[in-house]
């Protein structure tokens, strides 16, 4: 996974790239930690500056910001929407009063509410869980070994044309055969794994939203924020993307840069190094100061923007393209679904989990590519880093 919104990511991509193949190296986990804290609160904190900035010009000054933990938090917060509310928003709030918790009311969100000066929503901005951030690594890392396997496969099937004397076009094969030489190519690629010869492919994994930012206003406020940010020398637009049906919606890749003396001065005035303890670093390093954490860090990051108008995202949240449901319908289809990229997925919690721990040194990775896992297993190696006692009926 190759994350555009932290300013260490060709260093976490190594990492990665290495416990893939089953290879860790002394000092990964301690590297693993100061990434994690660094570049978590080096987009925090940007997130926040720019959201300030384009508020600041549109708002004015006295937005109030409110950190939420649940998604019932913002949900509870679109009651409070400028403007006046269409049928179909008064529709899908009264159903969401009657009974918030088929909502997904305690879902986790990491993210802050932005209200202006007469307590509406007008913007947030949120940064990625780790779990969503491994599902999300899970689709893109399998999606390319996917397209390799079946390269491989469809490389089996060429060979027999050959070796038969017809084209691979009139070539016959019976269901169970291909189904044989998908299973032999995928054990081709976990076997390339293990021996520490495949390499992924960088274009493939590209995750640039782990940080985003949502702003809210009708279409002619989010068409001139729109233009004020093409004018802004700062701040590139990588991408853009226009949704419509269901999800009603822009998105916006932004490549800014990011102010490192404020950074740096927000960390050591702040006192917000106290939330790090218990991290694996020594609080004597900790209160030293943020510049070491800096080291090697690169100079922009990426993020998402979100435009939307209020109606689109109370649909969003409560209507026909409720973000859960979104969320249970990718993992439910995907393309490919063995058990390569399953541990895909557990190996990247399991990566995020290890730098959010005590442990400052991992001999081994305990989840191989060319195993097999169940989800109790992981969650026991995942304990096993906090000193989290496994429950046992069995005295």
């Amino acid at each position: 996974m190759f994350l555009t919104s932290f300013i260490h990511r060709e260093e976490l991509l190594r990492i990665v790239e290495r416990w893939l193949c089953g290879r860790p190296e002394a000092g990964d986990a301690p590297l693993l930690t100061r990434i994690f804290i660094c570049d978590g609160y080096v987009l925090g904190e940007t997130l926040g500056a720019i959201l300030g900035e384009i508020t600041g010009r549109f708002w004015g000054a006295g937005v109030r910001n409110v950190r939420i933990r649940t998604k019932g938090e913002l949900r509870d917060a679109l009651f409070r929407l400028a403007g006046d509310f269409s049928p179909r928003m008064e529709f899908l709030l009264g159903r969401y009063r009657q009974n918030p918790e088929y909502f997904f009311y305690q879902t986790p969100v990491s993210g802050v509410l932005c209200m202006d000066p007469n307590d509406r929503l007008i913007a947030s901005y949120r940064i990625k869980r780790p779990k969503r951030i491994a599902e999300k690594a899970n689709r893109r890392i399998a999606n390319w070994i996917f397209q390799t396997v079946r390269n491989r496969a469809r490389g089996m099937a060429r060979a027999r044309a050959e070796k038969s004397g017809v084209v691979l076009e009139h070539l016959i094969t019976p269901r169970e055969e291909m189904a044989r030489e998908f299973i032999e190519a995928e054990e081709s690629i976990a076997a390339s794994f293990r021996q520490g010869d495949l390499r992924l492919d960088r274009s493939a994994i590209i995750i640039n939203d782990v940080g985003g930012i949502k702003l809210l206003g009708s279409e002619e406020q989010l068409k001139e924020i729109e233009g004020a940010l093409a004018r802004d020398p700062r701040i590139q637009v990588a991408e853009r993307q226009s949704f419509h049906g269901n999800y009603e919606a822009s998105s916006l890749i932004l490549d800014v840069g990011w102010d490192r003396e404020a950074v740096c001065r927000k960390y050591r005035d702040s006192g917000v190094w106290e939330k790090f303890l218990h991290r694996g670093i020594s609080a004597s390093e900790l209160k030293k100061g943020f510049e070491p954490f800096l080291e090697n860090g690169a100079e922009r990051i990426r993020m998402e923007l979100i435009l939307s108008t209020p109606e689109a995202l109370v649909e969003s949240e409560l209507g026909n393209s409720l973000h859960e449901e979104r969320m249970i319908s990718q993992r439910d289809f995907k393309p490919y679904k063995g058990y390569i990229p399953a541990n895909v997925e557990f190996l990247v919690e399991y990566i995020f989990a290890v730098g959010f721990s005590p442990k400052t040194e991992i001999a081994e990775v305990p989840i191989k590519l060319w195993g097999r896992y169940l989800p109790d297993t992981v969650g026991m190696f995942v304990r096993e880093l906090f000193e989290i006692p496994e429950y046992d009926l069995f005295y």
